[in-house]
């Protein structure tokens, strides 16, 4: 494989020239794809809650990144979102879409708010959808680009405690077998990634619950949680050329989670 014009990639996996919209980048998984797009050579849309992005844009700087656009909207609106996402393809060339705004709330099932059960949804699900809709026609008109969806292991499994969350998670997974079935003929590829157990403010309950932080660290075959640059390597295959004939798969980045 030949080398890419800077030398540092090969060149089916280099993003440059291309413009990838993630979000929920402020800290966390999202954050650190942010910063790996730039690393290989991406431009960023970077679109979040709110604007104080400071840590992500100083690192997406400090690793070659070039030009980064922050750009926010409450992702528990759906309808605001779409209407944001709506205004960046008409403002920018969309190549690559990451979405990774999520959230969860923890309880029993038969003690779940109705208010909490619809926040989630909205949040990992109809925002999600809300975000690709736009950018994926775009997409399909221009007949190129590549979707990548932040999934979960409960979009394989039923978890505890997280209802709306598993919900959500299997619908994001199955959303992205549908628009690869759709989109794959006009040259989107539409992926997802399914984390395992990492180390993000979504899991700080867990990791501080003694008892259940060693239940799942010695279920996990890499003997550790992940980070969220653990995500990264899978994040920029999936963004660039290496992976054009994957289309409809939830690649597991978990330590060997599923395998036990």
């Amino acid at each position: 494989m030949t080398g890419s014009p800077d030398g540092l990639l090969p060149a089916a996996f280099s993003l440059r020239g291309r413009t990838a919209l993630v979000t929920g980048a402020r800290r966390g998984i999202g954050a650190a794809i942010a910063v790996g797009y730039a690393a290989a050579g991406a431009d960023l849309v970077l679109l979040a809650r709110d604007a104080a992005l400071d840590d992500t844009l100083e690192a997406i700087k400090q690793n070659g990144g070039g030009a980064a656009t922050v750009v926010t909207a409450d992702f528990a609106d759906p309808a605001a979102v779409e209407q944001v996402a709506t205004a960046l393809v008409r403002d920018h060339r969309i190549d690559i879409l990451v979405n990774n705004a999520g959230t969860i709330r923890r309880a029993p099932a038969a003690e779940t708010a109705t208010a909490d059960w619809q926040h989630v949804i909205d949040v990992n699900l109809n925002s999600t959808w809300a975000v690709t809709r736009p950018v994926g026609a775009e997409m399909v008109r221009r007949g190129a680009g590549k979707i990548v969806t932040i999934a979960s292991l409960l979009s394989f499994q039923g978890g505890i405690t997280v209802p709306a969350y598993t919900a959500s998670k299997h619908a994001v997974a199955g959303l992205t077998r549908a628009l690869a079935n759709e989109w794959g003929p006009a040259g989107v590829q539409v992926n997802a990634i399914a984390p395992g157990y990492i180390s993000t403010d979504n899991t700080t309950d867990l990791r501080a619950d003694t008892d259940r932080e060693a239940a799942i660290r010695d279920r996990i075959p890499a003997g550790r949680w992940g980070r969220p640059d653990d995500l990264v390597g899978a994040a920029v295959f999936l963004a660039s050329a290496a992976a054009d004939y994957v289309n409809g798969h939830v690649l597991a980045v978990d330590g060997g989670w599923l395998a036990r």
